[in-house]
């Protein structure tokens, strides 16, 4: 019944195109709207059940862009487990991302950056706040707002330099002993994660 349903109701939509063309944007900064002929052909041919919803049904508006750009950023930064900062205005972050260190301000473009392990930096005035992330994503919006995710995170000052030596060993024979993909795999990624520790610790 539905594969029909979908048939007549594609047929319909299409009849109604070919009389009138128009664009429909898809942004969350317009509100939700309802296709009213969609909804009309899908009660012709399923009266019992209710019109699917689409995405844009769930969608919240974007907040707005400041006609000008504001003096602070606003960090959001996530793990799986816990939230670290929750709409904190910053001077500044600096993230590892897989292009190279990302300087982040007030104003700056909309972007979506993939993280490597490293050092983020969170700056407000002279207090410097430093984070070793394994990886995750960041997202940077057009109203000066980042959101951080990262898998794993922990302030830089936390981090034993000796046990990061030792794990660092540990895996790098690991590596040199492999015989499989996955063993290799596994130690190469130990090595990676603990060399740029090991980096930060000593940068």
């Amino acid at each position: 019944m539905l594969r029909q349903a979908s048939r007549l109701i594609s047929r319909s939509a299409t009849a109604a195109s070919s009389k009138s063309v128009t664009a429909r944007a898809f942004s969350t900064e317009l509100p939700s709207t309802i296709d009213s002929t969609f909804v009309e052909s899908w009660k012709k041919v399923a009266p019992n059940m209710d019109p699917p919803q689409t995405p844009s049904s769930f969608m919240k508006p974007r907040p707005s862009t400041a006609s000008s750009i504001p003096t602070k950023l606003t960090v959001n930064f996530v793990l799986p487990y816990a939230s670290e900062l929750s709409g904190k205005e910053v001077d500044m972050v600096i993230i590892p991302a897989t292009t190279g260190q990302m300087g982040v301000l007030p104003g700056h473009v909309p972007t979506i950056a993939e993280l490597k392990p490293g050092i983020m930096s969170v700056h407000e005035g002279t207090d410097i706040k430093k984070y070793f992330v394994s990886s995750g994503f960041a997202f940077l919006h057009a109203n000066s707002v980042a959101d951080i995710i990262a898998v794993e995170a922990v302030p830089l000052e936390n981090i034993d330099a000796s046990q990061v030596q030792k794990g660092l060993a540990e895996f790098t024979q690991k590596l040199a002993s492999a015989s499989t993909d996955l063993e290799k795999a596994e130690a190469q990624i130990g090595v990676e994660v603990h060399s740029a520790m090991n980096a930060a610790l000593s940068g």
